[in-house]
């Protein structure tokens, strides 16, 4: 609930009260809790803007109201989440908590482990080679930015086979099933579900023939059902669509699990998370916590299945804006190649593509330049991201066009 001024000025003048009586008691200590009244006075804002950046990616309103909620105190002890020792009863409840969401909206079998780290999917492009590689033969798939990243730090530890790239074509397609042929007795073959940069999103769950398949799904995991059965393991950093920055999900098989321990030791190998419950060292107690919120909410929206829908048809929006636009607008994919994460697209001239954003940004659609390595538009529109701000978008889209052409 907003609090008018003069309410907010009334608190003021009953905390500056309670800090005379501080001062008076405690001689030159000094005490200033109005400050953050005053501060917030200052800050509130009327409404939120839409937020489409990449990531950190927006959050459900819902769950940021509850953090805020509990900030100083959670669940009543008088500590806030980020206080809290990751050893007491109330935060190993939340780190179970989260845990056990993500294997109901996931379905994960028991075979599995759900594993909390830090590092984000970057460390991932290391620690799975450090871990499984162990001077073997890998194979990679490269269907955007962030796979051809993950071949590169992979190449440092063994060989790396690409076996299918699309770098030559701009990263604008995703390999069919028939295409791809895999090398016989590779220790894994990885791949990214979804290309942030790049707009591109694999349209099937890969089945990698017998191998172990393990696959960066930092942008589109819990945004559509998946079959973990294929997967050795899936890793994802959080701030797109679970959670915020600074936590890693990994989920990783039994058999995958073992046949790494002993490669490496501490908190870069996985058999320590496993062992020890993700901590073998403090976890980011905090996000853990937004994460178990963020959960909770999905399964308030139906579940995974159901968002799937509505990122549908939030897609769907998107790229009817850009093929409607008689070529004003170009989507940077092939069309069986487009993701429902993140819609790239171009307009004439690069001028243009920069006088869309400006213009966007005023009006309260933010976020929208496309990469820096790439330019053009990149809409991130990731489970969170409402509905609402799509149609806006979609209209700004069209009344931009109509109005360039006049």
């Amino acid at each position: 609930m907003r609090r008018s001024d003069g309410e907010f000025a009334l608190f003021s003048s009953i905390l500056t009260q309670i800090e005379k009586k501080i001062e008076a008691r405690r001689g030159s200590f000094r005490f200033r809790p109005y400050a953050i009244v005053k501060l917030y006075s200052h800050t509130r804002m009327t409404e939120r803007t839409f937020n489409f950046y990449s990531g950190p990616a927006t959050l459900p309103t819902p769950v940021l109201e509850q953090a805020r909620a509990e900030m100083l105190s959670f669940n009543g002890t008088g500590i806030g989440i980020m206080e809290l020792s990751h050893r007491s009863d109330e935060f190993m409840g939340v780190l179970r908590s989260a845990e056990q969401r993500l294997l109901n909206l996931l379905r994960i079998p028991e075979n599995y482990h759900v594993l909390f780290l830090q590092g984000g999917a970057s460390l991932q492009f290391s620690m799975v080679p450090m871990n499984f590689l162990a001077g073997g033969l890998a194979d990679y798939i490269l269907t955007g930015t962030w796979s051809e990243k993950a071949s590169i730090r992979a190449a440092e530890f063994g060989t790396v086979n690409v076996v299918s790239s699309s770098k030559a074509a701009g990263y604008n397609r995703i390999p069919s099933s028939d295409e791809l042929r895999f090398t016989p007795g590779a220790q894994y073959v990885h791949y990214v579900s979804n290309e942030t940069i790049d707009g591109v999103e694999f349209p099937y769950d890969l089945e990698a023939e017998g191998l172990p398949m393990v696959c960066d799904a930092s942008s589109n995991i819990l945004s559509k059902p998946i079959d973990i059965e294929k997967y050795s393991m899936i890793y994802a950093g959080a701030q797109k669509n679970i959670g915020p920055s600074g936590v890693t999900v990994v989920i990783i098989k039994d058999d995958l699990l073992e046949s790494g321990r002993g490669r490496q030791h501490g908190v870069l190998s996985y058999a320590a998370f496993a062992n020890n419950g993700s901590m073998p060292n403090t976890p980011n107690t905090w996000g853990i916590y937004i994460i178990d919120l963020v959960c909770a909410w999905l399964e308030e929206q139906g579940g995974v299945a159901a968002i799937a829908e509505v990122n549908r048809r939030k897609a769907d929006l998107l790229y009817s804006a850009i093929d409607n636009s008689d070529g004003f607008y170009t989507g940077t994919a092939e069309p069986g190649a487009r993701s429902r994460m993140n819609v790239t697209f171009r307009l004439p001239s690069e001028e243009l593509d920069a006088a869309f954003c400006r213009e966007a940004q005023t009006k309260g659609l933010i976020g929208l330049k496309g990469h820096r390595s790439v330019g053009g538009v990149r809409a991130s529109i990731y489970n969170a991201f409402p509905l609402e701000g799509v149609e806006r978008l979609a209209e700004f889209m069209s009344d931009f066009a109509g109005r360039d052409r006049t």
